[in-house]
């Protein structure tokens, strides 16, 4: 839509209404054709109960592009992000303005269990101390150096308890640790419900929920849809439309919550806990089943990390599983049998545990045909997964055919509509581009000369190349990786050439890493695939983007090597293909946030322009324009680099 035709037409309701809102932010309501174009469509859909993909480029501002529509439908909507960092921009900045700026729009903020302070577990705490509740956590916390780490921070949550209006981590003043954390809150496998808890009438999350069933718009991330599909809609309150925000991800995290996981650590915590109700019965079940997490840990242990595992041919974790399905079932009656009137809440909470523990060893113990199960994490936290290899046809049963859909991203996975198995007369796909002149802003540079990327030779080369690019850029520059270890082998040998501070993943948390980024101009961070989305740091702190190679998934991944068994011949089309074209396009898409950025993002990998398939994976990026020549990329580096010399002297 160009700005000609758009002032010859008059302005739609919804279109309208945006400009109601944008005209109270900074920029004082800046033109953005994109934005208005997804804004009538959302409003379509949501409408005509027709469900809608959206690509909508860095810029156009689709979060209001949503809202808007979402705001003036009438009904509830829930809006579903990836990650929290968005859930609570939307909740904190985004959704107030529309509220602010429309009225009569009601807002709640929606999370899943573990992010609230459980009230039961504060008053266990208060009444039995904490010692005794250290070592309900296992005999190596309660060690005096544990203890003094952990008093100060559990004293923290008791005065947030005391003080919160709503319970959510988020709002700490100050984060505590993980281990602080779970010792005050439960997960949903934990909890018995309001109706059984003592402290069900002021529970936080309880009051989270009722919040959002007197809601027009409820916020929530993909990781609580996942479980309300898992759940058959037990978890979010009653909605016949839905908008997916960041929906590159969607099948990723549909993939984690759809599955279960069963580990040695999940049946000792269990055991931990309901040896310290106390009952002779039921501490006799609790050591059995601390025997069966520690056969199962050494079964797992002698698995390779990321192995599919076939139950007809592992036997002995067959075995295993088969010994944990008859132990829970033993200490479910004991803890049934203590469950009598004015039992105490830690059993109620153990038999609650205990429950979805057994239904988790049981539908592991018999994976159906559609499923993958796999061993994961690290040899001493071996963690047994059953993932669907396939999706889409619990999202068309259980999304698609109950709620319109909108999903929306500045990357839209190809074949995404094919996956998820939505019909051309089921679904309208759009994309309204980018305000941005990618063109004259940047450019994709590709460089031919290096060597291939599997050679001996091939990381000495990249850090050259990496090295060279940033004297060029004055340091800002975002170097991404596809692994760990190539990540600290070229930082290494980079920070032996340059003389700007090399930022490296893990040398102290990503948030304080991306502060320091932000606010040195000529810092340099190197960052494994973690960083490759939703990084935001738009302005001078950033003129280079590096990506070591095409993100193509390892070939022992257990779910994508399910995935191609099923593609068969086309496997690297229909899995391989999409998947990197998305990560790629999400890497590159850190370079230019604003309409004054200018920089060049360096794909390190002369696969992108001389492989076959390459015109696929360009298709997925923004209309950048192209070079192969390292003095066309050294000179337009240093071009915006003696630019932003001469506006800092002026």
């Amino acid at each position: 839509m160009s700005d000609d035709h758009a002032s010859d037409q008059p302005l739609s309701p919804v279109a309208v209404a945006l400009a109601t809102v944008t005209a109270t932010l900074p920029d004082g309501g800046e033109a953005r054709p994109g934005q208005v174009e997804m804004a009538e469509a959302v409003e379509e859909a949501l409408v005509e109960h027709r469900h809608l993909i959206v690509q909508a480029g860095t810029g156009t501002g689709k979060s209001l592009a949503y809202l808007v529509p979402a705001a003036q439908l009438g009904r509830p909507v829930i809006i579903a992000t990836a990650t929290k960092a968005l859930q609570e921009q939307l909740a904190r900045r985004d959704a107030p303005q529309v509220a602010d700026a429309l009225g009569d729009v009601n807002v709640a903020v929606l999370k899943g269990r573990s992010n609230y302070l459980c009230r039961q577990r504060a008053a266990e705490l208060a009444e039995r101390g904490f010692q005794a509740t250290l070592e309900d956590a296992g005999e190596e916390e309660s060690s005096g150096r544990s203890a003094d780490r952990l008093i100060p921070q559990v004293e923290r949550l008791l005065a947030f308890e005391r003080t919160s209006a709503t319970g959510d981590r988020a709002q700490l003043d100050e984060d505590v640790s993980e281990r602080a954390w779970s010792m005050m809150s439960v997960g949903p496998r934990e909890c018995p419900g309001a109706f059984n808890c003592p402290q069900g009438g002021r529970c936080f999350a309880e009051m989270a929920r009722l919040a959002a069933q007197e809601a027009d718009l409820v916020i929530v991330n993909l990781h609580l849809l996942g479980s309300h599909l898992a759940s058959e809609g037990m978890v979010l309150p009653e909605h016949d439309a839905l908008i997916i925000d960041e929906a590159h991800e969607l099948e990723e995290v549909m993939t984690q919550t759809l599955g279960v996981e069963v580990s040695a650590g999940r049946l000792r915590s269990l055991a931990t806990l309901a040896r310290s109700l106390g009952d002779p019965a039921t501490s006799d079940d609790a050591q059995e089943l601390a025997g069966c997490a520690d056969g199962l840990a050494e079964v797992l242990g002698d698995l390779g990390d990321q192995s599919m595992v076939d139950l007809d041919v592992e036997a002995d974790v067959a075995a295993q599983l088969g010994r944990c399905d008859a132990a829970l079932r033993a200490l479910m009656g004991s803890l049934r049998a203590g469950a009598g009137e004015g039992a105490d809440a830690r059993g109620v909470r153990a038999l609650s545990s205990a429950t979805r523990l057994l239904e988790e060893v049981s539908r592991i113990s018999t994976p159906s045909s559609g499923e993958v199960l796999w061993c994961g994490g690290t040899r001493s936290n071996r963690i047994l997964t059953l993932s669907p290899i396939d999706v889409g046809p619990a999202l068309l049963d259980g999304l698609f055919d109950r709620c319109t859909v909108v999903m929306t991203s500045a990357t839209i996975p190809p074949g995404l509509a094919q996956r998820l198995r939505l019909g051309d007369d089921e679904v309208t796909q759009l994309d309204v581009g980018s305000p941005f002149d990618f063109q004259r802003q940047s450019i994709l540079y590709v460089p031919t000369h290096l060597a291939d990327r599997r050679s001996d030779d091939a990381e000495v080369q990249i850090a050259d190349e990496i090295a060279s690019l940033i004297d060029a850029a004055g340091g800002r520059t975002l170097a991404l990786f596809t692994s760990r270890r190539a990540l600290n082998e070229i930082a290494d040998r980079v920070a032996d050439r340059v003389h700007h501070p090399i930022l490296v993943q893990g040398m102290a948390s990503n948030q304080a890493l991306i502060e320091r980024f932000r606010e040195e101009e000529d810092a340099c961070l190197f960052a494994t695939m973690g960083m490759w989305q939703g990084l935001d740091v738009p302005g001078r702190s950033l003129s280079l983007v590096t990506i070591d190679r095409l993100p193509f998934g390892r070939p022992d991944d257990p779910v994508l090597e399910a995935r191609r068994a099923r593609a068969g011949s086309q496997a690297f089309r229909l899995v391989d293909l999409p998947r990197a074209a998305t990560l790629l396009a999400q890497g590159v898409g850190r370079l230019i946030r604003s309409k004054t950025d200018e920089g060049i993002v360096a794909v390190l990998d002369p696969r992108l322009a001389t492989a076959n398939y390459r015109s696929v994976l360009l298709e997925a990026l923004p209309p950048m324009k192209r070079s192969v020549s390292h003095d066309e990329a050294i000179t337009f580096l240093a071009a915006i680099r003696d630019h932003a010399a001469r506006e800092e002297t002026a």
